[in-house]
């Protein structure tokens, strides 16, 4: 299957003029906020805009000589796309912006956003998915418990501070993963004179919201302006409450690995589209909210805070930190995971169990799917050689 990388191969050459902005420009953009440009590009208000093909000059000399590793779980092909957009005819004369990047593990706040001048007259306004760090995923945890997390305030603090850096130009607002869910909620909650700015919002397989979010006048007013796109077997975007109308797309792999972006099937300047996630996708939704649903928000809030501080035990603050010293982390995640109170240790052990056997019936479901096309790929193959001996 073609990807983002291909795409940028096949219509890189394509101005926005030549092509307008896509849904496959929005991922690309939104993955390029997983970039650290610290250094390179200036802060809200805090200089000139920097062109994405000097940026990225200024990145790759900054890291030369050094393995770039984006982390567990995010796409370690992203340099690549910095590498590829910088010398695309498409990208490499936008402009970059307003680029933030914070972190604190002990308030467990995660947050980053950059800003692209697309050159069409609008500005993107991309915000960061969840990182490598732990404190990132336990405010992705709190998601479910919390009435807003910080990140979210954050996001809508940076969209007003770039809605008045660029006054009067349209908007367009998105990211990958937790990123997806920052678009939305800043497009909601920001004020009403930015919102109308706001030409899309794009979440790319990003959390949903609690059911109260969905009916305010705030997101009712932007809901036909919101681009959902998950892949089949999503499990990220699909928890907690979407708006109806999402974009279900195939992917190159399996189970919980959808959520890479970079698996997404591309053609011409489109994802390839399904009618709908997975049996198993749907099913796995059903019983992740079933679990959730069932615990009061004290429960959620003390079972994300236990989660974690099992994690903490280790003494890691990243999820490469586990995997690097997996075998030293485990003993006193152990004994942490033992200090819990039954009820608590359960419920743990019941999500865990969930996310695994999920990810293992997706796998194979996906793997049964591939199958299928096969012997029917093969099958029409026999056919037309039967017909050509015939």
């Amino acid at each position: 299957m073609a990807n983002i990388l291909d795409y940028l191969d096949w219509r890189g050459d394509l101005t926005l003029a030549q092509d307008p902005f896509n849904e496959v420009d929005n991922l690309i953009l939104a993955e390029l906020s997983f970039v650290d440009f610290g250094g390179i590009v200036p802060g809200p208000g805090g200089g000139r805009a920097v062109p994405l093909w000097k940026a990225a000059e200024a990145y790759f000399a900054k890291t030369e000589g050094r393995p770039i590793d984006m982390g567990v779980l995010v796409p370690n092909q992203i340099p690549e796309l910095l590498r590829r957009t910088a010398a695309s005819p498409r990208f490499r004369d936008m402009k970059l912006n307003g680029f933030v990047d914070h972190l604190d593990t002990v308030k467990a706040e995660q947050f980053a956003a950059l800003a692209a001048e697309c050159g069409d007259g609008t500005v993107y306004l991309s915000f960061r998915g969840t990182d490598d760090t732990l404190a990132g995923w336990k405010e992705d945890f709190y998601l479910s418990c919390m009435r807003e997390v910080p990140a979210q305030k954050m996001a809508v603090a940076y969209t007003e501070a770039m809605a008045h850096q660029y006054p009067r130009i349209k908007l367009r607002l998105g990211g990958h993963s937790k990123g997806g869910n920052l678009a939305v909620w800043a497009g909601v909650f920001c004020p009403t004179a930015v919102q109308r700015r706001i030409a899309a919002v794009w979440s790319n397989d990003g959390p949903g919201f609690h059911d109260d979010i969905l009916s305010l006048p705030r997101h009712i007013r932007l809901a036909e302006r919101i681009h959902t796109i998950v892949p089949k077997s999503s499990v990220v975007g699909m928890l907690l409450e979407h708006e109806e109308d999402y974009t279900v797309v195939d992917s190159s792999q399996q189970g919980l690995m959808q959520h890479d972006g970079f698996s997404w099937a591309v053609l011409g300047n489109r994802f390839v589209r399904l009618h709908s996630v997975t049996r198993q996708a749907r099913l796995t939704d059903q019983e992740l909210r079933g679990w959730v649903q069932g615990l009061t928000i004290e429960q959620r809030e003390k079972f994300v805070d236990s989660a974690f501080q099992v994690l903490e035990a280790s003494g890691a603050q990243t999820l490469t930190d586990l995997k690097a010293d997996s075998f030293k982390a485990v003993r006193p995640m152990v004994r942490a995971l033992k200090d819990l109170d039954k009820e608590t240790r359960e419920a743990l052990l019941k999500f865990m169990s969930i996310l695994f056997m999920s990810n293992l019936r997706m796998t194979l479901e996906g793997i049964q799917e591939e199958t299928e096309k096969s012997l029917l790929r093969n099958g029409k193959k026999a056919e037309r050689s039967a017909g050509k001996k015939g």
